[in-house]
């Protein structure tokens, strides 16, 4: 149920604020990379709902591509 609510919630948006969100998305999965690579990650799930997110949104994006 909460990931619906999520896509709803994404699905609200602009194709603007998505793409802003999607940019902050990789930023932060690029410094989890990172904190990985130094042995400072204490979060390892918060990749897995980063690329899930991701994937959100690039959906939602296609969607509204096709559909325009």
């Amino acid at each position: 149920m909460a990931t619906e609510s999520r896509a709803s919630e994404l699905r609200a948006k602009s194709a603007a604020e998505l793409k802003d969100e999607l940019v902050v998305l990789r930023k932060e999965e690029f410094n989890l990379r990172m904190q990985r690579g130094t042995g400072q990650l204490s979060n390892t799930a918060r990749f897995k709902d980063i690329r899930r997110d991701v994937a959100r949104i690039k959906t939602i994006l296609n969607e509204n591509a096709k559909s325009a």
